[in-house]
């Protein structure tokens, strides 16, 4: 301050300190009630960006003239279609490679790409409870637009590590093969290993009507047309569509809807657990999600390096699987059903999953052929958190299940075959002895229900002793 200015200031009655100190607290002032609005005038976007498509190869969409960035949204505007929105997956030197999100006829070299700067989301929350919605999160069911709350990011980061909570509570499931032998918890994630046809889409409706979880979101990817309304009438029901948000997309529609279908899912589980819920994720399958990434990244011009599949498929996997789970507000409880391709050693799609999720229920075609549901191969099958979770004689009695079942295994051929001889193996007697009470313990109808406590007694009854000692 000059000192003609100060003069002025002490004439007229003011110290030069506390004026300024005033004249520096209504400039913040100012400046935090100009806050939102510059954020508002920075988001708006006063010059609409407008390319042109150059060239469609297959399912996706050369296009110049725009400045955008991998995972934001793009208009397509022809003269007489309705706009198509598209994504950015790619460049190709000075041209944007973009995959539309409906069908693609009747786009030309006409047709007006128009950059939003926008990424993908979708609304959250209770309003979308007992909705059906299609790949990207649209309303399936005539039952009038979304009630959701804040939109979410399709494509989000997964919670940092030091965020999560450590899994120390179980996850009933209502199954007793699971509950007692393969005990879930909850924020952990399980693969569903099935060959076609063994009752894997049963399981999963058994698994939204036999759990405590506050809300279940079920993601049905590429499925046939017909098997929508059977599992949300039939296998679901009206009771389980309550406490339900299902994401739908059938084998038909594109590959980026495929694809988008197990994000959408994710993303609607993501916002309950914000709430501090105990949310079941259930998607059917994430084989298909796989190979809707594959059709993209081949069409995109990228190699393809194991069996088919190009890297870009390994890279999604392990970024959608680990946003499931804990973090420090809620649990994500995810089962993930695997389709076998034959050999399954040599299905690289269900080698990553297995190796990047927290243990697997493998389902058995022999045990389905005879009719014993659910067809869950004990054996085949590992929970890796089990052992932090149950109580000693649960685990005891769990190991002892498993021998018997284990050395009924081995004798099972020569018991067809009608030449094992009572008495040549003491342990293989008793596993016979005791194998008609393990299959009435094993497996259920699909609408009967079991609480874990009653199946942890069941278990621990058949080897004698109590559920404590």
């Amino acid at each position: 301050m000059t000192e003609r200015s100060a003069r002025v200031t002490e004439r007229e009655g003011g110290n030069p300190a506390i004026v300024g100190k005033s004249q520096a607290g209504a400039g913040a002032d100012v400046a935090a009630a100009l806050g939102p609005l510059r954020a508002a005038l920075r988001d708006l976007a006063t010059v609409t960006e407008r390319g042109r498509v150059t060239e469609v190869l297959g399912t996706l969409v050369k296009a110049t003239g725009i400045q955008v960035q991998v995972g934001e949204l793009c208009e397509l505007r022809s003269r007489q279609n309705v706009p198509l929105r598209a994504e950015v997956v790619g460049f190709r030197g000075s041209s944007a490679i973009l995959t539309p999100f409906g069908d693609i006829s009747g786009l030309s070299n006409e047709t007006e790409v128009i950059a939003t700067h926008r990424r993908f989301s979708i609304p959250t929350g209770v309003g979308l409870l007992g909705r059906v919605l299609d790949g990207f999160g649209n309303p399936m069911d005539a039952r009038g637009p979304l009630e959701g709350g804040r939109p979410a990011p399709v494509d989000a980061d997964p919670p940092a590590p030091l965020l999560r909570k450590p899994i120390e509570r179980v996850c009933e499931t209502g199954i007793r093969a699971v509950d007692a032998l393969l005990t879930v918890g909850q924020g952990q994630r399980i693969a569903v290993v099935a060959p076609v046809g063994v009752g894997k889409t049963t399981l999963m409706g058994m698994l939204a009507r036999g759990t405590r979880a506050d809300v279940n979101v079920i993601a049905l990817i590429g499925e046939r047309g017909r098997e929508v309304v059977e599992f949300v009438e039939r296998t679901l029901g009206p009771e389980g569509l309550k406490r339900s948000v299902v994401v739908v997309t059938t084998s038909d529609r594109p590959a980026v809807e495929r694809a988008k279908c197990a994000q959408v899912a994710t993303a609607i589980a993501e916002g309950f657990r914000r709430e501090g819920k105990h949310v079941l994720l259930l998607v059917d399958s994430i084989t298909r999600y796989a190979r809707a990434l594959r059709e993209i990244g081949l069409a995109s011009g990228e190699a393809p390096t194991r069996r088919g599949f190009p890297p870009s498929v390994f890279a999604a996997l392990p970024r959608l699987l680990e946003r499931a789970g804990n973090d420090d507000r809620g649990a994500i409880t995810a089962f993930y059903t695997l389709l076998l391709e034959g050999d399954e050693e040599g299905d690289p799609i269900a080698e990553e999953v297995r190796s990047l999720l927290d243990g697997h229920l493998q389902l058995s075609r022999s045990q389905a052929q005879a009719g014993l549901f659910p067809a869950i191969d004990v054996l085949g099958s590992l929970s890796r958190v089990m052992p932090s979770i149950t109580p000693p004689a649960q685990q005891k009695a769990s190991l002892k299940v498993r021998g018997w079942l284990a050395k009924y295994r081995d004798i099972e051929l020569l018991l067809q075959m009608g030449e094992y001889q009572k008495g040549a193996d003491s342990e293989a007697d008793e596993a016979i002895a005791r194998m008609p009470r393990l299959r009435k313990f094993l497996y259920q109808s699909a609408d009967e229900f079991t609480a874990a406590s009653a199946a942890n007694e069941g278990l621990v009854g058949l080897v004698g002793g109590s559920v404590n000692g």
